[in-house]
C-alpha cells in the first residue's frame, strides 16, 4: 500500500475547478494532453466502502466531472449538464494506489456532446464511462 506522501505523477497539477461534492474528495489533481483531460487522485479511506475498496460512487462522480470538462474545454463553452451517464465496473481499486480519469471527447455538438473515459487504478483499468451532456451557457450571478 502507498502512502499519502507519495509524489503524483508528471504532468499533474492542482484541479482549478472546486466543487462542493469533490471538497472532500481534495487533493484533486488534473492533466491535459492534447484532446485528453484527466483527473487524479491517491485513493484514501475518503474515497472507500465498507469494505475498504474504492467506491463506485467516487468512480461515477469523477468521470462525470471529467468527461464533462473534457467537452467543455475543447468546446471552450461554460457548461455541461449531464443528460445520461454509464459505468461499467471492471475490477476494484485500493488505499494508496493512484486513480486517473482520462476522459476524451467523441463528438462534440451545437447543443449535445458525447464523451467516453477510461479509468485505471495504478495503470490497471478498472472501470470505463460514457456520458451525454447537454451544452449551456451560464449567465453571470447578478451582484
Amino acid at each position: 500500500m502507498k502512502a499519502d506522501s507519495d509524489p503524483v505523477p508528471p504532468g499533474f497539477e492542482r484541479h482549478f475547478r472546486k466543487s462542493p461534492v469533490t471538497d472532500p474528495w481534495e487533493p484533486l489533481f488534473v492533466r491535459q494532453d492534447g484532446g485528453t483531460f484527466s483527473l487524479g487522485l491517491r485513493i484514501a479511506a475518503a474515497h472507500s466502502n465498507a469494505r475498504g475498496l474504492l467506491h463506485g460512487g467516487v468512480i461515477s462522480a469523477l468521470a462525470d466531472n471529467a468527461m464533462g470538462l473534457a467537452c467543455v474545454m475543447q468546446m471552450e463553452r461554460s457548461s455541461a449538464l449531464t443528460v445520461s451517464l454509464s459505468v461499467d465496473f471492471l475490477s476494484i481499486g485500493r488505499i494508496g494506489q493512484w486513480l486517473e480519469v482520462r476522459a476524451v471527447p467523441a463528438k462534440l455538438g451545437r447543443t449535445l456532446a458525447f464523451a467516453d473515459a477510461r479509468i485505471e487504478a495504478d495503470r490497471e483499468m478498472i472501470a470505463k464511462a460514457a456520458a451525454t451532456f447537454r451544452i449551456v451557457e451560464v449567465a453571470s450571478k447578478a451582484t
